[in-house]
């Protein structure tokens, strides 16, 4: 017997070859949708329905029918497909019912060619809905899976195609109910299926209840709202990190996800895939992996995403890895809360009459409550497991495989570190987790040129490690993030192509700054003292106008000579003693124009020390991505809602590899 899905869980499918059988109950018909890497149907040659039932790979039947047959060969699908989604709608202009509702959930299972049955799952939960997504399989690193969606349509066929991108699903869904209204000539009755019958009602869990996530105060929104784009399609910004959607995500409700990308189940706007869409073939194709028949997962390879270059492949690999564990820990949440909830309704039914509260029949009720409720808990925990499990061993391939802007600072490759004659794409700012992933760290990547200042909080941490006792520790601790990471700027650009100033106006940050000191990188000697806040500011402010009007003149080549085309990096510490009126209006100044020319701010400050200048300065705080010298759950995920804890790169204690490579690159400039 094969899996038994509950909504939103995933099955890998061992064969090629595959027979989905449907028990309705009622006449619906079937029917399937091929979809691509971004889950887009091209077009209604894409569409198998009963007015066309045979596509490259796909056949489903002539007619509608409580008993369908729908015939799948997954090797024989176009290259462009990625996706398979199987649905079921109500014929319309008959007496029948109204909705999915009104009928006994209909029973879907998919079988091998040589009869082995791989998966099963029962549409529960449905109530006015006339067309529905009942599976979708879909090819991920060269596997295909099948998953259990459920998704409905109150709005029927027309509703279901559009959601799938289908510009003119209203007629196309108009010709398939005509199609089955006339009764197409040589259609043929399904084949009686040979398989115990179940019955269609039978009870199966439900869609987890929503799920709400981690409460934060002020989050930092560090993460985009759309996939990053491959070289060959223009990309911006970060979630990290950068991203260029191919297409924008649809809308979709974040407190339902599945175990590996799932969809809302109630959520009228359709279905969300949360795969990543660059992580379905590797360039170049991986090893030979074990076979997917033993219920092993394929091996996992450094590089196994899209890209032209192997850098674009693992930070497309870095991005999936995220987005994998974004969804499994939502669909563990999810699984959880419904299981609370179940206990909970079933403990009220339990106490409800009072005849039976106290007696034995009570008593055994709440224990059988109590015992579902862990049964569903260890299902649940026993998928995120299996999916954690997956996603260390693919980091534990992928992290010795980063190169220098990507690594963290113990890797390897430091030791062979040489300056570089292009500057990355992307560069890492930290790691990030979530509390059920402890092991796990992903790196935080965003993209370069920075397109936002960054923030490096001074102040007391509201939650994540225990906060420090001595706030003059706290400053140099974040200070020293911020060091960390102007190094590694100045060590992933080719030699002059970046230059770092610094603005310490009471010396605090000295102890700190002694990495970037001693190798000699910094631009200028740190500037001090009220005085050299206002020159520094000023210095750069005539920078990012006299670029702007050379820009817009189309006459870059006309600078004056004393102005630096390099790109600057401004670290500005304990921000905002020694910073005046005016001092600050550039300061914001510099904040929203300057990334555009390649003016760059790194600030170090409390926000509570601010406070005098009210909400002037609240756009400042915006408009920078907020990072934290310790462990802090302020990375928000506008995908799934989480709240991601992040913790910064730091080089191991005692380590000399930062001194070693910012001497190479003073080495670099003089030469």
């Amino acid at each position: 017997m094969g899996a038994e899905l509950v909504r939103g869980q995933n099955h890998p499918l061992s064969q090629v070859r595959l027979e989905i059988r449907i028990s309705a109950g009622v006449p619906v018909l079937a029917g399937a949708t091929l979809g691509d890497e971004h889950g887009a149907v091209h077009g209604r040659q894409w569409v198998a329905h009963p007015g066309a039932p045979a596509l490259a790979g796909v056949e489903v039947p002539r007619q509608t029918a409580a008993e369908h047959r729908l015939a799948v060969d997954l090797a024989a699908l176009p290259e462009a497909v990625h996706r398979v989604d199987v649905f079921l709608a109500l014929p319309t202009g008959t007496a029948g019912p109204l909705g999915f509702g009104a009928v006994p959930a209909p029973h879907t299972t998919v079988s091998g060619h040589d009869g082995t049955e791989l998966a099963c799952y029962t549409l529960t939960g449905l109530d006015t809905e006339t067309a529905v997504i009942a599976l979708e399989l879909y090819r991920r690193q060269g596997a295909w899976k099948v998953r259990a969606m459920g998704q409905g349509y109150a709005s029927g066929l027309p509703a279901l195609l559009a959601d799938r991108g289908l510009p003119d699903a209203d007629d196309l869904a108009t010709a398939i109910q005509e199609a089955v209204g006339q009764g197409l000539p040589g259609a043929t009755p399904v084949p009686p299926t040979d398989r115990d019958t179940r019955t269609t009602s039978a009870a199966a869990p439900q869609a987890p209840p929503a799920h709400q996530a981690v409460p934060t105060s002020q989050p930092t929104t560090a993460f985009p709202s759309s996939p990053p784009a491959s070289a060959s399609q223009p990309a911006t910004g970060s979630h990290s990190s950068a991203s260029g959607p191919a297409e924008p995500p649809r809308s979709y409700d974040p407190q339902s996800p599945d175990e590996d990308g799932g969809p809302d189940p109630h959520q009228p706007g359709g279905p969300v895939d949360y795969t990543h869409p660059r992580r379905t073939r590797g360039l170049p194709p991986p090893p030979p992996a074990p076979s997917v028949a033993d219920g092993q997962p394929p091996r996992p390879v450094a590089g196994d995403a899209v890209g032209w270059s192997m850098e674009e492949r693992l930070y497309n690999q870095v991005w999936g890895m995220f987005e994998d564990l974004a969804r499994t820990t939502a669909a563990y949440r999810s699984a959880i809360d419904f299981a609370d909830s179940r206990l909970e309704k079933e403990l009220d039914q339990a106490l409800a009459d009072p005849r039976t509260r106290l007696g034995t029949a009570g008593g055994a009720a709440r224990e059988a409550a109590h015992a579902r409720r862990t049964q569903l808990a260890g299902q649940a925990r026993a998928a995120f497991d299996r999916d954690l499990a997956q996603l260390i061993a693919e980091a534990e391939v992928v992290e010795p495989a980063l190169p220098p802007a990507y690594a963290r600072w113990d890797s390897p490759v430091w030791h062979a570190y040489r300056v570089p004659a292009e500057p990355p794409m992307a560069l890492r700012l930290g790691d990030v987790h979530l509390p059920e992933s402890a092991p796990l760290r992903i790196p935080l990547l965003v993209r370069l040129p920075l397109e936002r200042g960054l923030w490096i909080d001074s102040g007391p941490s509201a939650a994540g490690a225990a906060p420090l006792t001595d706030p003059a520790e706290l400053r140099h601790l974040a200070m020293s993030v911020a060091v960390a990471l102007a190094a590694r700027l100045l060590a992933v650009h080719p030699a002059g192509e970046f230059a770092v100033q610094v603005v310490d106006p009471a010396g605090a940050g000295t102890r700190a700054l002694l990495p970037l000191t001693r190798a000699g990188v910094l631009a200028s000697p740190a500037a001090t003292g009220a005085a050299g806040v206002s020159q520094t500011l000023e210095r750069l402010t005539r920078r990012v106008d006299l670029v702007q009007m050379a820009v817009r003149g189309g006459a870059a080549e006309s600078l004056p000579a004393d102005v630096d085309t390099a790109q600057q990096l401004l670290i500005v510490n304990d921000f905002p003693h020694g910073f005046d009126d005016r001092s600050v209006t550039r300061l914001r100044y510099l904040a929203d124009e300057g990334p555009a020319v390649g003016v760059h701010l790194l600030l170090v400050a409390d926000r509570e020390e601010a406070t005098a200048y009210g909400p002037l300065l609240d756009p400042l705080w915006r408009s920078l991505l907020r990072l934290t010298p310790l462990p802090d759950d302020h990375l928000a995920d506008p995908w799934i809602g989480h709240a991601w804890t992040y913790e910064p790169s730091l080089p191991p204690a005692g380590d000399r590899i930062v001194h070693a490579v910012l001497t190479e690159v003073a080495r670099a400039r003089t030469k």
